[in-house]
């Protein structure tokens, strides 16, 4: 009897190294919605090989050896799976292979996430302290990038710093707001330096991020540059220039009409739950998925607006430009629950700074 094309492929890599794969027969065959890729190619093995090989060119991925290597072939198919059927349910949001796509969901929290919420400092709550209060005349929607202060996406990589990006992000912001310059900011000088209460690659909070840079002034990015690692704190490095910030507020939590007041004045730190595993795919759309509120992750809200009828607001994280959109994630407002998409609207501050 003649094989067919796919299994005639599979016959020869059977001698070859990629024999050492395991794959069960009794997988059921899935309908996968990758770019570029039929149905027909993602239920053949050999195929699905050729697949992950192709991932790994792409983003560059190296392993330690064979053993390490088909390990994250099953991870990797796994994760493929997931994508494949959360695709088919959702609408206003997708999922896609990015370079996660070899780790475990436990592996993905437990290196990309560190929003630290056990020691809160004590939060403005009172509306009549709120700075943007009285503001009026709420535009329908607000780019901070297209005004020119939003920087590129940066990456935090390993190092549980996520924190640190969020505050550098609003503080880029409203540095550019005041003076007209655009300056990328040093997150490393954080990690390093801003040991009182945050605790570098282990997590921290942007409140005490902002007060540490009231206090100090911070490097720019190209004086102290990132290291993917707690390194030693040089808060005097070459006596450069820093950028400084006269204090911050809070937004009074819970309270999205607030958020969004603020958000057109200032590009905002926010903390949101990412640990759903819809976030490590995500690839594009207004997020609406199932999120709790318990707040792991800190990002930057950049501004918000409406597409196709849903409201959302567009947040900067800091796991690259190759994740979700370019770097960035639309999620879901006006969800009609106090603390918003994935507690969006819980934690909100942003830094103040004088002429």
């Amino acid at each position: 009897m003649a094989l067919s094309s796919c299994s005639r492929l599979l016959f020869v890599a059977s001698f070859m190294l990629f024999s050492f794969f395991v794959v069960t027969s009794s997988d059921p065959a899935h309908d996968f919605s990758i770019v570029g890729y039929s149905p027909d190619d993602l239920t053949c093995i050999n195929k699905l090989i050729n697949l992950f090989e192709s991932w790994i060119d792409k983003h560059g991925k190296k392993y330690k050896g064979l053993e390490e290597k088909l390990r994250r072939f099953q991870i990797f198919k796994d994760n493929l799976k997931h994508i494949d059927e959360r695709n088919k349910v959702i609408s206003n949001y997708w999922l896609g292979l990015n370079e996660f796509a070899d780790m475990t969901h436990d592996e993905f929290k437990k290196t990309y996430l560190g929003l630290k919420t056990d020691q809160l400092p004590k939060r403005n709550q009172s509306p009549e302290e709120f700075k943007y209060r009285d503001f009026e005349n709420l535009p329908n929607s607000v780019d901070w990038r297209k005004k020119g202060a939003v920087t590129r996406v940066k990456n935090q990589g390993s190092c549980g710093s996520c924190w640190a990006f969020s505050t550098v992000a609003a503080v880029e912001g409203i540095n550019q707001i005041v003076t007209g310059n655009l300056t990328e900011l040093s997150e490393q000088e954080l990690i390093d330096c801003d040991t009182a209460y945050n605790n570098g690659c282990n997590g921290g909070l942007m409140d005490y991020a902002f007060a540490y840079i009231a206090s100090n002034g911070l490097h720019k990015e190209e004086d102290y540059p990132y290291l993917m690692e707690e390194g030693t704190c040089e808060q005097n490095r070459d006596e450069s220039e820093s950028v400084t910030i006269s204090g911050y507020h809070d937004v009074p939590a819970n309270d999205e009409e607030s958020l969004l007041k603020a958000l057109a004045n200032q590009p905002l730190s926010v903390g949101i739950e990412a640990s759903g595993r819809d976030f490590q795919f995500y690839s594009g759309g207004v997020f609406d998925g199932h999120c709790g509120t318990e707040l792991d992750h800190g990002v930057a809200a950049v501004g918000y607006g409406s597409s196709k009828g849903l409201n959302y607001i567009i947040v900067k994280n800091s796991w690259g430009p190759k994740w979700g959109e370019k770097g960035y994630i639309r999620m879901k407002r006006n969800t009609g629950k106090p603390a918003g998409m994935c507690g969006v609207n819980k934690m909100p501050s942003f830094p103040t700074k004088t002429n």
